[in-house]
């Protein structure tokens, strides 16, 4: 039967659930804390979209546990740092730390500045947060726009009050002087700090600052510097005299003190609350382009992991256009955006896709700031911080987004410049790369794939992600009219097949004779405590589906077809692994599947080219029931700049990129009864599921405004076309289980 539209009314009633007249606004159901406890490594702090700043408390400043700088159930805050990452795995940022106190209880002897904090006074919101200070006595708040860190301090008397600066402090992985270089200096009339700090942790970069204070600085200090130390930290004194609220803004630039004067103007008279307020609103109207029909629970869930997927790439342009590109040079960014928090190998499998949808206006920035990268460094980014490179991961994992951006239609870049940025980054050494960020085109040519006696470490993984990139290649010289270029990367794409061991039915090691990696263990996994390996903080199984990403119709026939493909997963997410403490990347395991590291997060979407496409549905929902939660520990691994949030999201949908790079979509019943997806320049789309059977679903049906589809798949275009998407829900046929 032809589904018919539902009129506004009616959504908005289904939108609400039982009992609810109309749903709050999105951002009354997010939860920054979601994920701060454990290995989620999100941030409570205040951020705008996509935002250079985001002040946060910091309860340490090295280790891994604290990569974002906070864990929840940490006892004490150092202060308050205003840049930082979500979901990261490895500390960086941090910068120009603040810590607020009443009286003058510290001096230049004072060698502890922390305070305790009592849960029930910490509250945080999308770009707003707040807590008080027992040790202190003072209620810190924050807030941020696009390029500025807002903090007001309410203590709880009047007269002197000090504030700690702290330019030494950053977030670091390790144990050695961050700072290599910093200028700065005091007015204390005006009352503001102007300087730049050059630092070195996971990236050499440079942060120039503007702090400014609405109270002259009545006394300041320098104090003692401590073994190692090259930035200063002061120590202010201000006298409120009959008041308790000292407010403090701090601009951020990569460039210098006049690019962060120039973004420190652009909210000059903007105050404290008007901050917070256009913050909720801009956080609202994004968010507020996905609505659900869901209970309560499910919309904390749902738009928390939303919130989350939307917090980066971060556009670190100043004002005025201008950034510190990738080899430390100033460019002038093109359309006034520049893009960093880059963790593509994450990122490219759901969170790129999922913004095309959701932030459309985005999308042509990111690819643009992808092919500045290549201009400087001869080469497509791997993962950027701060605009400079990282060479985390492996693989070439800009090319499936700059492949989804040219298949679906975007055209805010010339797509020429993209196709040969692609192919220079497939077959050029990365002049600028360190030793083991290096990728020998000449070795995958002549072997067909990475000899593990001729590789250090990784090859099936690399193999396999170096085919991800050569399939995104061709997909775009394809549609460039490149037919050459096409032949050649489409053909280099199928490497995965020489590795693919017919008795194991698993991706191998083979060596430089063609022999497989023997003894063989497809349990055990590589990882950065567990190396070499032939894998990429994974085993066998999970490595396996990797080739999927490019072509799931192709290792459906490397397994046998359609019903093979189908048993392979069954076994796949019921195989149990060896007890004891997970590794990391390891966490959230279902069988082999590990749901905290990507390589997997495509697995249960594959049974869409099986004979058991529910099979897909009924996985997704315990995955989503067994390892995401409303709680603090909410997340079952590093959230990855927003990659496992993004999951959610789609698994809420019943829709999911499986082939980032070919502008499809795989489908499969939605988590709830009703999405509306509101697009730009667009009529909404809907996805009803009106007879979901909660713990058996059964897609039987998928239809396009009326008409039935023939696979649960289609295309960015006819997707951007549909009005209504339906599935039709019955339980699934027994003989099948």
């Amino acid at each position: 039967m032809a589904a018919a539209r539902v009129s506004c009314v009616a959504v908005g009633l289904l939108l609400a659930g039982p009992g609810q007249a109309q749903p709050l606004p999105p951002t009354r159901y997010v939860d920054p804390f979601i994920g701060t406890d454990g290995s989620g490594h999100a941030f409570p702090g205040a951020s705008v979209p996509f935002g250079m700043v985001a002040p946060s408390p910091d309860n340490a400043d090295r280790g891994a546990d604290y990569s974002s700088g906070y864990q929840y159930r940490a006892p004490r805050i150092l202060g308050f740092s205003n840049t930082h990452i979500s979901g990261a795995g490895i500390p960086e940022l941090g910068d120009v730390l603040l810590q607020p106190a009443a009286g003058t209880r510290w001096s230049g002897a004072t060698t502890d500045f922390s305070s305790r904090y009592d849960k029930a006074t910490e509250w945080a919101r999308p770009g707003y947060y707040a807590v008080t200070l027992a040790d202190h006595g003072v209620r810190v708040e924050l807030s941020a726009t696009q390029r500025v860190a807002l903090h007001r301090y309410t203590f709880n008397r009047t007269g002197r009050v000090q504030v700690l600066v702290d330019l030494q402090h950053g977030l670091q992985s390790g144990d050695a002087p961050r700072v290599t270089r910093a200028e700065a200096s005091v007015d204390a009339v005006q009352g503001e700090l102007t300087g730049t700090v050059h630092a070195r942790n996971r990236v050499e970069r440079q942060a120039s600052f503007v702090l400014r204070f609405d109270q002259p600085i009545v006394q300041h200090e320098t104090l003692p510097a401590r073994p190692g130390e090259l930035a200063p930290r002061y120590l202010l004194g201000f006298d409120l005299k009959g008041g308790q609220v000292l407010h403090a803004r701090v601009a951020l630039s990569t460039v210098d003190v006049d690019g962060a004067k120039r973004n420190l103007a652009e909210v000059a008279t903007l105050r404290f609350d008007r901050a917070r307020w256009e913050a909720d609103r801009t956080w609202d109207e994004l968010l507020g382009r996905i609505g659900i029909g869901a209970s309560e629970g499910h919309r904390r869930l749902f738009y928390s992991a939303l919130y989350r997927a939307l917090l980066h790439p971060s556009d670190i342009a100043d004002a005025d256009g201008r950034v510190r590109g990738p080899t430390g040079e100033v460019i002038q960014a093109r359309g006034g955006s520049y893009y960093s928090t880059l963790s593509l190998w994450h990122t490219f499998r759901a969170v790129h896709p999922l913004l095309t949808l959701v932030a459309p206006e985005r999308v042509d920035g990111f690819v643009q700031t992808l092919v500045d990268h290549h201009q400087a460094m001869r080469t497509l980014p791997l993962g950027t911080a701060w605009g400079r490179e990282t060479w985390n991961m492996i693989g070439n994992p800009a090319l499936p987004v700059i492949a989804d951006a040219v298949l679906k239609g975007f055209q805010g870049f010339d797509p020429q410049v993209a196709l040969q940025a692609m192919v220079d980054t497939s077959t050029e050494p990365r002049l600028k790369a360190p030793s083991w960020a290096q990728f020998d085109w000449a070795l995958l040519d002549r072997y067909g794939w990475l000899p593990f006696d001729k590789v250090d470490g990784e090859s099936v993984s690399k193999t396999l992600e170096a085919g991800i990139g050569d399939d995104a290649t061709a997909r775009v010289a394809q549609a460039l009219g490149r037919t050459d270029l096409a032949r050649a990367f489409g053909e280099r794409a199928k490497s995965y097949r020489h590795l693919f061991d017919p008795e194991t039915r698993l991706m191998r090691g083979r060596d430089s004779q063609g022999r497989w990696r023997t003894p063989f263990d497809p349990q055990a996994v590589s990882s950065t405590v567990r190396n070499p390996g032939d894998y990429t903080e994974a085993n066998a199984w999970q490595s396996t589906l990797t080739p999927a990403l490019q072509d799931p119709l192709g290792m459906a026939e490397l397994l046998g077809g359609r019903t093979a493909l189908g048993d392979w997963l069954d076994r796949f997410f019921e195989l149990e692994g060896p007890r004891g403490d997970p590794l990391p990347g390891q966490e959230g395991r279902l069988g082999q599947y590990a749901h905290s590291n990507e390589p997997g997060h495509h697995a249960s979407w594959l049974y869409a080219w099986t004979d058991r496409p529910w099979q897909g549905t009924l996985r997704r929902r315990q995955i989503t029931r067994s390892f995401y939660s409303t709680r603090p520990d909410g997340l079952p691994g590093n959230d990855d700049s927003g990659q496992l949030s993004a999951w959610l999201v789609f698994a809420t949908m019943g829709l999911y990129p499986v082939v980032p790079s070919s502008a499809r979509w795989a489908l499969g019943a939605p988590l709830v009864r009703l999405i509306r997806i509101e697009r730009p320049g667009r009529p909404a789309l809907e996805i009803h599921a009106p007879n979901l059977v909660e713990e058996t679903p059964h897609a039987a049906i998928i239809s396009i405004d009326g008409k039935r589809l023939a696979q649960p798949e289609i295309d960015h275009a006819t997707l951007l076309k549909a009005g209504v998407i339906e599935f039709g829900m019955t339980a699934p046929p027994v003989a099948n289980r």
